[in-house]
């Protein structure tokens, strides 16, 4: 068994997971340098092992940790540090090129012309096909673009995080970035799996987190979205997924999977398009009506 960010998990299991997404059509995978401290990047590469030309890799980097002490992030997006990370992901995920680069957390102790110079290098000689940002404000983006054409800000929204329709939506669509979403299903949320008796395991960061009176409004919440959900004949996990990408700047909708039951769920929310009534009854759901 595998450990993780959010508990533990069977490493065979998520490599039938990605073979499973790959028979559905699935052709883009999300990883980054720091989930499982390498790890995971290390599995992707041995799940997409004969299938590289067949999909997407995208990873992410600018985060910096101890090895004695992985917990202990910073931010750092230096030309040597990328540099360096750059060549652990290509060896990890098996690859010579990577598809999309991201910037994983703006470092805010540089200018973002350094790591934008980065990739402008990494594409002339082939290592990366596009670069990108993550987690990054308006104005980071538009320091980024003074140096280079970034095409994407990957950012955390769902039903529970609406933050970036505000600002980030906005400036992507005039600027024609594409947005990716993470946390899609509120990590794991959305899911209606998890309940106020749910115990989680010491590494997983959600114990520090789903708790209190804020978490059990939440839940109740969930509930009157899973009654939504079952109404059209769906689960509230394709509910979450088809409301995220009903939005016209959500270019592709993340979500993360440990076993390959998982996947078919998801998939089909693709093709859920959702209409006025039942994005009101979801409106609805929030106001507690």
């Amino acid at each position: 068994m595998g450990r993780g960010m959010y508990g533990s998990f069977d490493e065979n299991e998520v490599i039938k997971a990605v073979h499973r997404a790959l028979d559905l059509g699935v052709t883009l995978f999300d990883t980054a340098q720091v989930y499982g401290w390498g790890a995971g990047e290390k599995i992707m590469g041995r799940a997409l092992k004969g299938n590289r030309h067949d999909c997407i890799i995208v990873t992410k980097s600018g985060l910096r940790w101890d090895p004695d002490n992985p917990s202990n992030i910073e931010r750092d997006s230096s030309k040597e540090f990328l540099n360096k990370m750059l060549e652990s992901s290509l060896r990890r995920l098996q690859t010579d090129y990577i598809d999309l680069f991201l910037i994983h957390w703006p470092d805010e102790n540089r200018p973002f012309s350094e790591p934008m110079e980065v990739f402008g290098k990494w594409k002339e000689e082939g290592k990366i096909r596009y670069g990108g940002v993550s987690n990054f404000s308006v104005a980071q983006m538009e320091e980024a673009l003074e140096t280079f054409p970034i095409i994407c800000n990957q950012v955390g929204y769902n039903l529970f995080n609406r933050q970036p329709e505000e600002e980030i939506f906005p400036f992507c669509r005039e600027h024609g970035l594409g947005i990716m979403t993470y946390g899609t299903l509120s990590a794991g949320l959305l899911t209606g799996t998890i309940t106020a008796d749910t115990e989680f395991e010491e590494n997983d960061g959600r114990r520090n987190v789903f708790k209190g009176e804020h978490f059990i409004r939440n839940l109740e919440i969930v509930e009157r979205l899973k009654k939504i959900a079952a109404s059209q004949g769906k689960s509230i996990a394709q509910l979450a997924v088809a409301w995220v990408l009903s939005n016209p700047t959500v270019t592709v909708a993340l979500t993360g999977v440990k076993k390959p039951s998982h996947i078919a769920e998801n998939v089909v929310a693709d093709d859920w398009k959702l209409t006025d009534e039942v994005k009101a009854e979801i409106e609805s759901a929030f106001a507690g009506s």
